[in-house]
């Protein structure tokens, strides 16, 4: 039902951790495709990933490994692992994130009940648990499914990324009381590190195929595919989240070629 696809560059250990919260999701029916682009070692031979596959495999789900080089940005990686899959959803997962075990079974009941492009998680840093920001907790919950929508930047829509910032959507989901036997749908302008998509509608907009037209060094990749998904099926976040970031250096330290901006999205 589901290829969940991972991209890695020289990150062993958060991979094992990433790798070892897949195996107590309460929704089994997956597949996971890593693709690894580590110059100078293999971090899927460490101890810690090997024993997460073993894991993995040992419940049924396979996993399928790739050293894919040279580099080439994050956009190309991508589509390079959305042309592996074959499952009718995909789940594009940062290597340095952490899911409770519904995560995975939210998302997909989610993203079948609104029939949307793309439903996504928002990454929780709890090392901000106690750095409550009022002012950047605004949330639009979805009424009636989710529709279409174009978000561009520098827009009211836009800033909606507020809400993802440091841990304001543990805070929100905490304060309203939303529980994960009853997930909620809200408004977004793009969600990072956990986003599971209907891969026919991904493909049709073009999937990564953009990487073509952006330097290696570029970022906001996962940004622009969501905005040209949402603009024709729609898209959305839901709470409780269920994913929480690892809080790692960012491995693309260069962040001045914004994919969006350089389209003139």
């Amino acid at each position: 039902m589901i290829d969940i696809l991972i991209p890695t560059y020289n990150r062993p250990y958060a991979l094992a951790v990433t790798l070892t919260s897949l195996c107590a999701q309460t929704w089994r029916d997956f597949r996971v495709i890593i693709s690894d682009q580590t110059e100078n070692s293999d971090p899927l031979n460490s101890g810690e990933v090997k024993a997460a596959v073993c894991v993995l495999r040992s419940h049924g789900n396979a996993v399928i490994a790739h050293k894919h080089l040279p580099r080439r940005g994050m956009a190309e990686q991508r589509q390079f692992l959305l042309d592996q899959a074959t499952a009718p959803y995909v789940l594009c997962l940062d290597d340095d994130v952490i899911l409770e075990p519904w995560n995975i079974q939210n998302l997909l009941q989610t993203i079948q009940t609104e029939n949307c492009g793309f439903v996504g998680s928002a990454l929780i840093g709890l090392s901000f648990r106690e750095d409550i920001r009022p002012h950047q907790q605004q949330i639009e919950f979805w009424e009636g499914t989710v529709q279409p929508e174009s978000v561009r930047s520098r827009t009211l829509e836009w800033e909606r990324y507020r809400l993802h910032n440091a841990a304001n959507v543990y805070h929100v989901q905490e304060q309203l009381n939303i529980t994960p036997d009853q997930p909620r749908p809200y408004r977004v302008a793009w969600v990072a590190g956990c986003v599971l998509y209907d891969t026919t509608k991904l493909r049709s907009v073009g999937g990564f195929e953009f990487w073509k037209q952006l330097p290696p060094n570029h970022c906001g990749e996962d940004v622009l595919a969501q905005l040209r998904v949402m603009e024709k099926y729609g898209g959305c976040g839901i709470l409780p989240s269920g994913a929480y970031h690892q809080e790692l250096p960012t491995t693309i330290v260069d962040r001045s070629q914004d994919a969006p901006q350089l389209l003139q999205v």
